[in-house]
């Protein structure tokens, strides 16, 4: 918001104008569009991709980007809310254009998947958005699996248009686990926390809607998505698809493979594991005990074991409970 300043403010004061006089009504030229943004693999929390309900009306001066990822860091106990699985999220605006660059220059490929709406179906979809962001309806309670920014803009679509969208998956089904582990497959470490942390409803099979909390696989489905109306009617969902390509990169921004990427979780049980060995070996060999070493190991144990008890047991985290990893 800083960085947009009084274009934010503008920007405000349009949108709670629109929803309190609800004056503003799209026009026959309006357009709704799925926006999805391709991975990003700088942060922990964009190597998912993301997803967004664009509003364009040109009679109406209307070019929004309704974003339900919007999350604040610096909120009071953050990682403490987050780990226990009570992480607010909240539905945010943005103009079209300033949208787009955002991840453009993130180096994030994006498209645009305008959606094929009547008129009426449109105004719904717009009035809906309007209401959720509402200051008493846009803070939501975030859930990466079934409630995040890619399941929210599909429900919006589900729910306002007439008839049943039949999404005629191109996928097989997949445990949730084995659709996360290949959106972090470029991060061991990340794979690792996840693999201990989440339990084993992890490992039951996601349906071919419940596969859509990944924008990926929104964006797809959506692609092979048709409307079935009560009368039989049947109307593909998406009419036109427009990529827009990630901005080009800054090759002094470029990171060359660090020593440390060397060191998998893989590997570092390895090392550990020699290391153990040989000190039992010098141990026995010296009829001495590392008392030292033995506490570190069980101090480290201990305290993986507080941190899954904690998740399995007093977070609200679905995917948590139960954990076998706690009986090791």
């Amino acid at each position: 918001m800083k960085r947009w300043g009084r274009g934010w403010i503008v920007l405000c004061v349009w949108l709670l104008s629109a929803m309190a006089y609800g004056q503003v009504r799209l026009s026959e030229q309006a357009q709704v569009s799925l926006v999805t943004s391709a991975p990003y693999e700088a942060e922990v929390f964009t190597i998912y991709g993301h997803a967004a309900l664009r509003v364009h009306d040109p009679l109406q001066g209307v070019d929004y980007v309704f974003n339900y990822g919007i999350f604040d860091f610096e909120q009071s106990n953050f990682v403490y809310r987050f780990a226990k699985g009570e992480t607010d999220y909240r539905l945010g605006v943005a103009r079209y254009p300033d949208y787009i660059i955002e991840y453009q220059m993130r180096g994030s490929t994006v498209t645009e998947q305008r959606l094929n709406l009547t008129q009426a179906e449109k105004e719904a979809i717009w009035q809906a958005l309007l209401l959720n962001y509402q200051p008493e309806n846009r803070v939501y309670r975030y859930n990466f699996f079934y409630d995040n920014c890619a399941t929210r803009p599909a429900a919006i679509v589900e729910r306002c248009v007439a008839g049943k969208v039949d999404y005629q998956s191109p996928y097989a089904t997949q445990t949730f686990r084995a659709l996360i582990n290949h959106s972090s497959r470029n991060k061991p470490w990340l794979t690792f926390g996840c693999d201990l942390a989440l339990g084993s409803p992890t490992d039951e099979e996601a349906t071919s809607h419940e596969m859509m909390f990944l924008p990926d696989y929104l964006r797809d489905a959506f692609a092979h998505a048709v409307i079935r109306t009560a009368e039989g009617e049947e109307r593909p969902l998406v009419i036109e698809t427009t990529v827009i390509p990630a901005g080009d990169e800054d090759p002094e921004e470029e990171r060359e493979k660090d020593l440390l990427d060397l060191f998998t979780p893989m590997v570092c049980s390895l090392l550990l594991l020699a290391g153990i060995v040989a000190v039992s070996v010098w141990e026995w060999k010296a009829r001495r005990k590392l008392r030292r070493v033995d506490t570190l190991l069980f101090l480290l144990a201990g305290i993986g074991g507080l941190i899954l008890f904690f998740l399995a047991f007093i977070s609200s985290h679905p995917a948590t409970c139960p954990n076998w990893n706690l009986l090791w």
